[in-house]
């Protein structure tokens, strides 16, 4: 493909006005009861777009092969290519809004896989339209688009579900029926960790830019983020360690890691939070990051009792201390991380996706069997396609009797906004507070109307007649309410826009 065929100057308006005639079609009749326009019958394949295609979103597509992949959407066409190879007759594009308006009516559903700070927009304007969602994570870039998903997806009745695969795995169901059946006693504290970033994190602003590679739509990457020049250490795929774009190793990993955290003990939204990192960057993420999230009581499940409990998050290298009874010399990390639940009568180990759980006391587990095992109805692993044809599965189901997902929005907004709200704790750490947070209503209670916060912009660090110097270099001081206002709800760049929350 050409850059010089690139068409994305669709008017918005004109988007707009397709987006609302969509959504009135679907407001009457739901796409799965729809023939002869572009909809495909329940027992028929879907017809799926793929925006984001040239990493993680071409394994996703591959796994869904048996359906009809009809539009392919990227703004590199370099890193793309392989997806362009792989599904030869699907149309190509550079603006998922173009690909909206041309082919809106002939998509049941769309897998979107591009940088975290854009999946919010593309997948709010996809469930508008009555389209099926399946989105990579982190859910989104801020706890407000997570809850704008979260709302959207029960209000269209679309299927749903977050990219964490590993969900399909029976890791988080066993981790769930462990703790519920009683056999560690209530739990007091969670320490968990990742062994990410393997990406550059921690690093000062470029200060001059790259030239633009002639595959690359920089202007259709930044989206609804501020504009700045174009550089090589943005991308490909180095954007998780930079905020405007990622979200760092806690957005990357919590999303796989904390899963069996946020289901096992009903988690819901945090009341407090508290961060430190290495040094924080305005622009970058730190290199290692420690949070700690604190959670009300919640009532009970199972035979446990979900007293208020505390949540420990730690990356870049950084582990929680081993239990006492640890065995010598043994790793704790399974498949990029780990987790240790305390309870009043033993500690459970396990993995990242929640998988090889152990108790600490050697005890045999016989935990009662009452989750649901995705790999065992479909009859694939999960790293072979069972999260995605989940979700096809749950696509051509009748919405008022639909299965959910393993991880559709209804539990991944939620969930989402708590990993988010361990990053807002980190960008926020200069304050030198504990946080108290109004999840409901999306807000701070205790930063004073007065309070300032500062962040440094690049570390000065040089090394003058053989000493090491730093002369940091800030930002000024910014009114800290409204600075975690930004956080939490960004302000898009001029152009796009968000659809309304639902009430």
């Amino acid at each position: 493909m050409s850059k010089s065929n690139k068409d994305h100057t669709i008017s918005r308006r004109k988007f707009v006005g397709m987006s609302m005639a969509a959504t009135a079609a679907f407001s009457i009749i739901p796409s799965y009861a729809v023939s002869g326009l572009g909809h495909v019958a329940p027992s028929d394949k879907l017809n799926i777009a793929g925006i984001g295609v040239g990493g993680m979103g071409l394994a996703n597509l591959k796994n869904l092969s048996s359906q009809n992949i009809v539009a392919l959407c990227d703004v590199d066409w370099k890193y793309a290519a392989g997806a362009a190879t792989t599904f030869p007759n699907a149309k190509k594009y550079w603006d998922w809004r173009k690909m909206f308006d041309e082919m809106g009516k002939d998509i049941d559903a769309v897998v979107i896989a591009t940088a975290d700070h854009t999946h919010a927009i593309i997948a709010a304007h996809a469930m508008t339209m009555g389209k099926h969602v399946f989105l990579q994570k982190p859910l989104t870039h801020s706890v407000y688009e997570s809850r704008l998903l979260t709302k959207l997806a029960e209000k269209h009745k679309v299927a749903t579900q977050m990219g964490n695969q590993g969900a399909s795995g029976e890791g988080v169901a066993k981790t769930c029926e462990i703790l519920w059946s009683g056999a560690i006693g209530d739990v007091k504290r969670v320490e968990s960790f990742t062994d990410r970033p393997i990406w550059p994190q921690g690093l000062n602003t470029p200060e001059r830019g790259d030239w633009v590679p002639d595959t690359l739509d920089w202007d259709l990457f930044t989206g609804p983020a501020k504009m700045r020049p174009f550089s090589e250490v943005y991308h490909p795929w180095n954007w998780r360690g930079w905020w405007d774009y990622g979200t760092g190793a806690l957005g990357d990993m919590a999303c796989h890691v904390l899963h069996p955290v946020f289901e096992g003990l009903q988690l819901g939204y945090p009341n407090k939070v508290q961060a430190s990192s290495s040094l924080l960057l305005n622009d970058s993420a730190p290199v290692s990051q420690a949070v700690k999230l604190s959670f009300p009581s919640r009532g009970r499940k199972g035979k446990i009792k979900l007293d208020e409990v505390d949540v420990h998050w730690y990356d870049g290298g950084i582990q929680p201390m081993l239990p006492d009874n640890w065995p010598a010399g043994k790793n704790p990390n399974k498949s990029g991380g780990g987790t240790f639940f305390y309870g009043t009568k033993d500690i459970l180990h396990v993995g990242c996706y929640g998988i090889e759980p152990e108790l600490m006391s050697g005890k045999s587990i016989a935990a009662p069997k009452t989750e649901r095992r995705v790999e065992e109805e479909l009859g694939l692993s999960w790293k072979s396609g069972a999260h995605e044809m989940d979700w096809v599965r749950a696509c051509k189901e009748n919405p008022e009797s639909r299965k959910p997902t393993i991880s559709d929005f209804a539990v991944a907004g939620p969930f989402n906004e708590m990993v988010v709200m361990g990053v807002l704790a980190v960008r926020l750490q200069a304050l030198n507070k504990v946080l108290e947070w109004d999840g409901a209503n999306m807000k701070f209670t205790n930063i004073g109307a007065n309070e300032e916060i500062r962040t440094v912009i690049k570390d000065g660090f040089k090394i003058h007649d053989g000493h090491p110097t730093f002369n940091k270099d800030w930002t000024e001081p910014m009114n800290a309410i409204a600075y975690s206002q930004e956080l939490i709800k960004h302000t898009y760049r001029e152009g796009w826009t968000l659809p309304d929350m639902p009430s």
